[in-house]
């Protein structure tokens, strides 16, 4: 005899209240894995190198893990995002860029899930960077959506935000 399960379907509600750091999509719950020693000193040199690049761009800042509720059942934990309006607690707007940097326990949904979330949010620029490769691979927003502008290892990249040009040396984000 073949038994139905039904998976619970979780809210913004309920998420607010679990320990440690999850991701909500589509209702489900994703367990983020404790960050690696590469991970995190590849994420510092990047918002270093990112707060610097904003620095004269009067409206826009760099911010690290911080939720993004895209809908009652999904939140999203980027790992840099560009903001361009006032916050209060949460991302709730689509942010201009995100930069998530891969690891092997984030790679599928990297590159798959949050992608296509991204895309259908507006994220203007979506970074994946791979720390062990030295790669980062730049995808712009369009009207057909997301379309890879290059891979990147030791380029500068300039990204268009609202009115402000950053530029991002990747040389200077590899350790």
């Amino acid at each position: 005899m073949k038994e139905v399960r039904y998976l619970p379907h979780y809210t913004y509600e309920d998420y607010r209240s679990w320990q440690g750091d999850w991701e909500l999509i589509d209702g489900i719950p994703v367990a983020l894995a404790s960050p690696k020693y590469l991970h995190q000193r590849t994420l510092t040199r990047l918002a270093a190198i990112l707060e610097e690049g904003l620095e004269n761009c009067d409206r826009c800042n760099a911010v690290v893990e911080l939720d993004y509720i895209v809908s009652h059942d999904t939140v999203l934990r980027p790992d840099i995002s560009i903001l361009c309006e006032e916050v209060e607690d949460y991302i709730v707007k689509a942010p201009k860029v995100v930069f998530e940097v891969v690891s092997d326990s984030t790679v599928d949904r990297d590159e798959g899930i949050k992608k296509e979330i991204y895309e259908k949010e507006g994220v203007g620029y979506y970074v994946l960077i791979y720390p062990e490769k030295k790669l980062a691979k730049v995808y712009r927003n369009t009207d057909r959506g997301f379309i890879k502008l290059k891979d990147v290892q030791s380029d500068k990249v300039s990204f268009e935000v609202e009115n402000c040009k950053l530029e991002v040396d990747f040389s200077k984000v590899w350790l």
